[in-house]
């Protein structure tokens, strides 16, 4: 069982923040000349809960593994600015403010592991999911859930080597968007990576560094004319520190990580921070795939 707490903050401008307008409606414009003169501000607080359970009989030589992932907690977002239009002599100018927030539960992520271990190599292989049952309105810019579907899979790598204490992982993964039905826009497959790589400095407590890069293939479709492809990307890096202890016959790990978004395309940017807990048999050693729930 895994609980992690997840907060964010993130800003946006120009062609970003005025698609989340177009995108719930709010500015729908039908002219050739659009000037973009706007500013998008979110923030986000979450409650991960996280139960897995770990099968003792062996698959295909691995540790197999299912869980679900489900979240309960707030999100924020304002809009602020000018968004104009014309075509010859004709202009329509739009300026204010938007803000709203939502307090509530977001999707379900169910997620399948297998993993293999050989000495100080260990692998792994992953299939999850987004289940569209969180909270999500398309006419507002605050949500909790996708509105849409997704499936995600990919695989991994950790080495860890007890005697010098160095470890590091990285995973890898492909996320595949079904599209949303109420607004009809399907956002394309997306490219993740996930790494980690740490030093204990004792057999309980580590330190190292994090990081992730996020890269959007193919284009979303079905949204305006006015978007394009609208392909996103983002990179983020930042420090982690670990401990690990027993609880009864369990392990118990707590681990603190911050992330510094940079480097954004089509996406808003800013910093994260996680804190998570979890009791298991063994401590997690390694890196699993960013959700990223700051989305375009």
């Amino acid at each position: 069982m895994a609980e992690v707490y997840y907060h964010t903050t993130v800003s946006a401008f120009g062609a970003v923040a005025a698609a989340r307008q177009i995108q719930v409606g709010r500015f729908t414009p039908t002219v050739v000349n659009v000037s973009f003169n706007a500013s998008l501000n979110a923030q986000a607080d979450f409650l991960f809960l996280n139960p897995t359970y770990t099968f003792a009989t062996p698959v295909l030589g691995g540790q197999f593994a299912i869980g679900v992932t489900g979240i309960f907690g707030q999100s924020a977002a304002t809009i602020d600015g000018t968004l104009a239009a014309g075509i010859g002599g004709f202009a329509a100018t739009r300026m204010g403010s938007i803000g709203e927030s939502i307090t509530s539960v977001g999707d379900l992520y169910p997620m399948m592991t297998l993993k293999w271990n050989s000495g100080v190599h260990n692998f792994m292989t992953y299939a999850t999911a987004d289940i569209p049952v969180g909270a999500y309105n398309p006419n507002s810019i605050a949500n909790l859930g996708l509105g849409h579907g997704a499936i995600d899979g990919g695989g991994g790598y950790t080495y860890l080597n007890p005697a010098t204490g160095h470890t590091f992982s990285g995973v890898a993964g492909f996320t595949y968007n079904f599209k949303n039905p109420d607004t009809q826009v399907q956002s394309g497959v997306d490219f993740h990576f996930d790494w980690s790589a740490a030093q204990f400095l004792s057999k309980q407590v580590f330190i190292g560094l994090v990081g992730y890069a996020y890269q959007q293939v193919s284009d979303d479709t079905g949204g305006s004319p006015l978007l394009g492809g609208f392909r996103s990307r983002i990179l983020g890096v930042g420090p982690q520190i670990g401990y690990i202890f027993p609880v009864g016959s369990m392990q118990g790990y707590l681990n603190f990580k911050a992330y510094g978004e940079f480097d954004s395309a089509n996406r808003p940017s800013g910093w994260n921070t996680w804190l998570t807990f979890a009791l298991s048999p063994d401590a997690p050693g390694d890196a699993t795939p960013t959700r990223h729930l700051v989305t375009k």
